[in-house]
């Protein structure tokens, strides 16, 4: 590790590489992202915001080194903003393909469908300084599966500025337009003020 190091606060392998992808150009040469191998917080804060800053907080804790975290979801307007800060455990079992039959059975018959992915960054340094960013990437839910990239809701997922599915977009268009790609973007600045670069 370098004196720059940022700890990615996640277990999620794919999301690891992912943000990899979208902050390797934002941060620039120097800045070592590594991933979380420590223990996995409860997230039980009531907002995106909070919960990201539960897992930074806790990653900050465990390494000593400074954490970038984020917590997303799906907000669908005709389940007033459901399934949310819950979206990875909306069907009780953090099975993608539970989740999203769980999703597309709570809208049977539904018509509109406008939904939008959500996510906070949340960087936190070891002196305890918090610093958020939060994004949306908006849409609307189909009515089936589509397209067999991405994860999550993906494959339902149409989102306003792409054709087709989330799940259909190459990973260098997803990490142009997703909402987790303008969260982080959004708080690259402050992380490469932290290092000086």
């Amino acid at each position: 590790m370098t004196g720059r190091t940022v700890v990615l606060a996640t277990h999620n392998q794919g999301k690891v590489v992912e943000l990899r992808g979208i902050l390797g150009e934002a941060l620039g040469e120097g800045v070592e992202l590594v991933g979380y191998d420590g223990p996995e917080p409860v997230e039980d804060g009531d907002t995106y915001a909070a919960n990201a800053l539960i897992k930074a907080r806790a990653a900050v804790a465990h390494t000593g080194l400074p954490a970038l975290a984020d917590d997303s979801g799906i907000a669908v307007d005709a389940l007033e903003g459901a399934p949310g800060i819950h979206s990875a455990r909306y069907a009780g079992t953090r099975v993608d393909a539970d989740n999203i039959a769980l999703l597309l059975r709570n809208l049977e018959g539904v018509v509109e469908r406008t939904a939008a992915f959500v996510c906070a960054a949340a960087f936190v340094t070891p002196d305890g300084t918090e610093h958020l960013f939060e994004a949306v990437w908006n849409g609307e839910v189909l009515t089936e599966p589509v397209g067999d990239g991405g994860h999550g809701y993906d494959p339902v997922f149409h989102p306003d500025d792409a054709e087709g599915s989330a799940a259909q977009l190459t990973r260098e268009e997803k990490n142009a337009l997703s909402h987790r790609s303008k969260a982080f973007r959004g708080i690259a600045p402050i992380v490469r003020e932290y290092f000086g670069v």
